[in-house]
């Protein structure tokens, strides 16, 4: 077979996948100890000792076998419990799958309610993985910018209503958001719905960062709150963000009771299930897991009134002070290529940074940056930054 005949036979949606503006960047320097990494969206803070001890006596205990795929039935009921104490909230065990990542979730999700040719809208900026599981799925993605300022992110919903189309069947949004640190208000949440509701639409809800907030709300409002148990409203969490978990890939999904065994069908043939002793860490996490949780948050918030008050104040630099999950998304002035600012700071300040064009049209003047670390590397890492600025 001639070398055309063997690319003829992978899909172009396939062949043509490029890596994220934040892979471009970290792969250039992601194991040099000189780089301040602020890149990803984790911290530098390893999973609590009370998470890996019970994942470790799970694992000596000796659950190493398959489980159902769905999760394990202590850790749903778990959930059932946690949600019921967060939101106030009864979930029947049929909504609930622990699929594996929370990025798996995302890709169910897609592969429920996308087929080839159908339209999803993403409300901009966005997490950049949503768009390629909508490219990889043969689905086009459509851009909604949320207004930027002047006191916060805001969503205007008028233009996210007129950029619903014949094709468009789902709506992605993400809140608290990577990377603008976005929340919407429960007004927000209910006029989305009530948007989708009235078209017809899927909603796929990215909530991941229910519990990184930094006003006095804990936890951000969630659809769940709002939407009927049939309702096409897909709820997305996890482990990884509120208790220090990245490396677990350990996630769950609310989703309509009635695909329960369609739900058990797609865990399985995507993943077969998540691994099974990391779901006892998860339980841990759940019913032990508040005062890390809170002190997390705490320290999240000093870091981004460090960033906001070191970074919002250069003058080349327009901030909107993020009001959850951990990211600064400041525009500076006259970057223009923002793959090439990044780049630049990784080889003359040593601070890894992530280009703003990644998280979708409109950004290239912006960069995002994670604050999740220690307090002592963030300001070295400010303090290297604001060197490289003043040479713009």
């Amino acid at each position: 077979m001639k070398d055309g005949g063997r690319r003829g036979a992978i899909r172009p949606d396939i062949a043509a996948l490029e890596l994220s503006g934040i892979a471009k960047v970290a792969l250039e320097a992601l194991d040099d100890p000189e780089v301040v990494p602020l890149w990803f969206g984790e911290s530098d803070i390893v999973t609590p000792d009370f998470i890996r001890e019970a994942a470790k006596r799970a694992l000596d205990a000796g659950r190493t076998f398959y489980s159902y795929s769905r999760g394990h039935r202590p850790l749903r009921e778990a959930l059932a419990a946690y949600h019921r104490r967060l939101y106030g909230i009864e979930l029947h065990p049929d909504r609930i799958t622990v699929p594996g990542s929370t990025m798996l979730s995302v890709m169910i999700a897609g592969q429920c309610v996308l087929e080839r040719g159908d339209e999803i809208l993403l409300v901009s900026p966005y997490w950049p993985n949503i768009r390629t599981v909508a490219e990889i799925l043969g689905a086009v993605p459509v851009e909604v910018r949320l207004e930027e300022g002047p006191e916060r992110w805001r969503l205007d919903i008028g233009k996210l209503a007129a950029a619903i189309g014949p094709k468009t069947r789902a709506v992605y949004v993400n809140s608290p958001s990577n990377p603008t640190g976005w929340v919407m208000s429960r007004e927000e949440q209910a006029a989305v719905l009530d948007l989708c509701r009235r078209h017809g639409l899927a909603l796929i809800s990215d909530e991941v960062y229910h519990r990184n907030l930094f006003g006095p709300e804990d936890p951000a409002p969630s659809f769940l709150e709002l939407a009927d148990e049939e309702e096409p409203v897909f709820v997305l969490n996890g482990f990884s963000k509120a208790w220090a978990m990245t490396g677990w890939r350990l996630g769950w999904m609310i989703t309509p009771r009635s695909l329960a065994e369609p739900m058990a069908v797609l865990a399985e043939c995507n993943n077969t299930g998540a691994t099974a002793f990391a779901q006892y860490g998860g339980i841990a996490a759940l019913t032990e897991g508040e005062p890390f949780v809170r002190a997390f948050r705490e320290r999240c918030r000093r870091n981004r009134d460090l960033v906001v008050e070191r970074l919002g104040g250069h003058p080349r630099v327009t901030l909107l002070p993020p009001e959850g999950a951990f990211y600064a998304f400041p525009r500076i002035e006259g970057i223009g290529d923002g793959l090439a600012f990044c780049r630049r700071a990784v080889r003359e300040a040593r601070v890894g940074l992530a280009a703003g064009y990644t998280f979708g049209a409109g950004n290239e003047d912006h960069i995002r940056l994670c604050f999740a670390i220690a307090t002592e590397r963030l300001t070295a890492a400010l303090d290297r930054l604001s060197v490289l600025l003043d040479r713009l």
